[in-house]
């Protein structure tokens, strides 16, 4: 709400300031604490309260960056509401830099999580208990994955009026109503009523800068939307909306070349790379199976049969 102190543990945050601090999760082998670093600025005037997060998949750093950049544009003494942020929620995957948990588990798909279950199931209700069941809304960031990058997008429930407006809001090029994954962050806080935005762009373990800046506009954007700051923002065109997203796969192994760019438009039949074989000059084409756009690929051009290459989305109207 704003205008109150806020208490996250043994913290308390009065009206008008940031404090940093900590959420312990667990302790190491060693006997050391690991701990989730969080931000909160608590407003001076009443308003939502928003969540920001990044790395949830722990090799996924574009959020953290995006958090960084953020988080001194915001002046708590000018604010509305609260705006809790956690550039590093799998902290056990980012410290090794790897996608998931020590157990091997992939932290989003374990959410609401459970106080007596596996280490990511009580990672998940952790973060529910002391963030999500805090907000009214939420910005879960992240890249693409395994070897993969993301055009800049959104997506979101775009049934609901508030969050299609809140994505609107943001000024991503793509926003596309995906639906829930079951054990998502996204999912498991849609169902508490909690407006939500999973930010897509980029690639594992690698900085993108048009991703991050991106990302640092539109949550900036969000705020204002939402009444809780009053920066200068740009107006922007309205986002191309995707009604569906389907990778192109392999059909054989070889060597993957790509012939498409992320945010490129392409036809139908329309040639967006070949595979190769790696001693012979035979080629076999990867053709869009549909009109769509580019909304990621893999980087890897060692493929097997039936993996994903290129990401094609189908737009509305």
């Amino acid at each position: 709400m704003g205008d109150s102190t806020i208490t996250l543990g043994e913290t308390e945050i009065p009206p008008g300031v940031r404090v940093d601090t900590e959420i312990p999760v667990a302790r190491l082998p060693t006997g050391t604490w690991l701990s989730l670093p969080v931000a909160v600025l608590n407003g001076v005037r009443p308003g939502p309260r928003v969540w920001i997060d990044a790395a949830i998949h722990g090799d996924e750093v574009n959020g953290l960056e995006i958090i960084r950049q953020v988080l001194p544009k915001i002046d708590p003494a000018r604010l509305g509401g609260a705006l809790f942020a956690v550039p590093m929620v799998n902290v056990f995957g980012f410290i090794h830099q790897i996608r998931y948990l020590p157990d091997r588990r992939d932290l989003n798909r374990c959410f609401p999580g459970s106080p007596r279950g596996s280490l990511a199931a009580r990672l998940a209700h952790l973060f529910m208990r002391e963030i999500v069941a805090r907000c009214e809304y939420g910005i879960d960031l992240h890249t693409g994955s395994l070897h993969r990058t993301n055009l800049p997008q959104v997506r979101a429930d775009l049934t609901d009026p508030e969050t299609r407006r809140m994505a609107v809001a943001f000024g991503a090029p793509l926003v596309y109503g995906a639906k829930g994954i079951r054990g998502s962050l996204r999912n498991a806080a849609r169902r508490r009523g909690v407006h939500v935005l999973v930010y897509e762009g980029g690639e594992p373990l690698r900085f993108d800068e048009e991703t991050i800046a991106v990302g640092v506009r539109g949550i900036l954007r969000m705020l204002a939307a939402l009444g809780m700051w009053d920066g200068p923002l740009a107006e922007l065109p309205e986002p191309v909306e995707a009604v569906e997203a389907r990778w192109l796969r392999a059909s054989r192994s070889g060597i993957f070349h790509l012939e498409a760019s992320l945010g490129e438009r392409v036809k139908r039949n329309r040639i967006v790379g070949r595979i190769s074989e790696s001693l012979s000059s035979r080629e076999r084409p990867v053709k869009a199976s549909f009109d769509g756009v580019v909304i990621g690929f893999t980087n890897n051009p060692l493929v097997y049969r039936g993996d994903a290459l290129v990401h094609l989305a189908r737009i509305a109207g």
